[in-house]
């Protein structure tokens, strides 16, 4: 290290943001996650026995993951690397397993590489990695904020346990800003703070489970809040208001907070809980998720979930979808919210999609034989000389606007696929059809056959 870099690094310690220089140094420090580092768990027996294995830390932001990373380059007697998967490269992956490979043969001395981000590392630079990984050259550490499932190598993956880190709970961030205040080190310590009971509960509240937000709410407020008459920092619910103004909402586009949040406000959909479904449509559009994402998802329910129990379901979303496309968000948001407060509300069956999925899988492995002749077209030239079309019995020209006839290939006589339920609309199309069943050859007939 030169003069400069050290000059760099002390300039740091003391201008660094609140939530750097308030991580932990040791485990005891550590704030949250002893589901993963509590007593006696294996992570921190493993970090304490010096005995670390390869894992990567996957959870939302502020919750630790670069935090237990410097406790364990503090505690370990490996040599700790860093590298950043936004600004590094295959030739820095090189260079470091190099250097590791050196270090191991001269002085047996292991290297931890942490990798920050390290689902922005592409296919080959993971690849890259792995034979390291592999061989032990280095001891991988990696942190994502995305699920590692998608994001990193399955060959990688099985040489590393996944640890999943969770938000912070109330106790925990409350714990962690009240630190930070008492800490004159590092923390905010050195000025005279009032923090008012409902100021830090805002904070608390509003930061959501992450730690780093919180912090950096909790600083900007001491920092611009002026001292009064007796040198003390009131710190009151309008200024946390002012210092934390948007919850932060954890919540990726391509990942698994999408497919979570949109499972929920399905799940929520089809077990008719109209406040859960708004709260994930809320979810979905205070993150920014695409309102056509969300359109299309409220078509396909209306038509799985719903179904002939309530056929209007189905209009009701194609309007919302039509008026997403009309008017534009933020208004949308209302014909989106009146269609999944219908669509929550409407009886429900899933008799359509048995239905079509019954009939595509017999398409798929039953013989189903041509159609039959009384059903084929007469029109087309010589089709009426074949007899096609012949017995073709016109339901228009009997009472009812019924008759019974075969409809099916002789290869499915019998078969059925559309079976109604008893809810909403469909008990009535399960009554017709009954009716249907019962009258037969019995219609009387009104004119002669078409």
């Amino acid at each position: 290290m030169d003069l400069f870099e050290a000059g760099r690094q002390n300039h740091m310690k003391k201008e660094a943001p609140l939530a750097v220089r308030m991580r932990a140094r040791t485990l005891d420090e550590f704030v949250g996650q002893n589901e993963i580092v509590g007593k006696g768990k294996l992570l921190r027996r493993a970090i304490e026995a010096d005995k670390l294995s390869s894992v990567i830390f996957y959870g939302p932001p502020g919750t630790g993951k670069t935090t237990l990373a410097r406790v364990i380059a503090n505690t370990t007697k490996a040599f700790f690397e860093q590298l950043n998967a936004v600004t590094s490269g295959v030739a820095d992956i090189k260079r470091v397993a190099k250097s590791a490979g050196d270090r191991l043969g001269m002085y047996s001395q292991r290297t931890i590489l942490f990798i920050d981000e390290i689902h922005r590392f592409n296919k080959s630079q993971q690849d890259a990695l792995l034979p390291f990984v592999e061989d032990g050259t280095v001891i991988l550490i990696g942190a994502t904020t995305e699920n590692p499932y998608f994001e990193v190598n399955a060959p990688l993956l099985s040489r590393s346990r996944v640890f999943r880190f969770n938000h912070l709970n109330d106790a925990e961030i409350a714990r962690v800003v009240n630190l930070a205040l008492q800490d004159e080190e590092r923390g905010l310590g050195q000025y005279r703070v009032d923090v008012k009971e409902e100021a830090l509960n805002h904070i608390v509240n509003i930061a959501n489970g992450d730690a780093r937000s919180a912090l950096n709410a909790i600083e900007l407020a001491v920092l611009t809040t002026p001292p009064g008459e007796d040198g003390v920092r009131e710190i009151t619910l309008e200024v946390a208001e002012e210092s934390i103004q948007k919850r932060s909402v954890t919540y990726d586009k391509s990942g698994d907070q999408h497919y979570d949040v949109i499972s929920a406000f399905i799940k929520s959909l089809r077990g008719s809980d109209p406040d859960a479904a708004l709260h994930w449509l809320a979810r979905m559009i205070y993150a920014g998720e695409d309102p056509r994402f969300i359109a299309r998802r409220l078509l396909v329910h209306a038509a799985e979930d719903v179904g002939m129990a309530d056929p209007n379901a189905l209009v009701v979303a194609m309007s919302a979808a039509n008026a997403l496309e009309y008017i534009g968000m933020p208004e949308a948001r209302l014909p989106l919210a009146e269609a999944v407060i219908y669509i929550a509300t409407a009886p429900k069956s899933n008799a359509v999609i048995k239905a079509i999925d019954s009939a595509l899988d017999d398409i798929e492995k039953k013989k189903i034989g041509t159609v039959p002749v009384h059903l084929r077209d007469a029109h087309y030239k010589g089709a009426a000389k074949l007899g096609h079309g012949r017995e073709y019995k016109y339901p228009h020209h009997f009472a009812g606007n019924y008759v019974e006839q075969q409809y099916m290939p002789d290869e499915l006589l019998g078969t059925a696929y559309y079976h109604p339920y008893d809810s909403g609309y469909e008990e009535k199309i399960r009554r017709r059809l009954a009716e249907l069943k019962g009258k037969g050859e019995n219609c009387q007939k009104r004119g002669g056959e078409k």
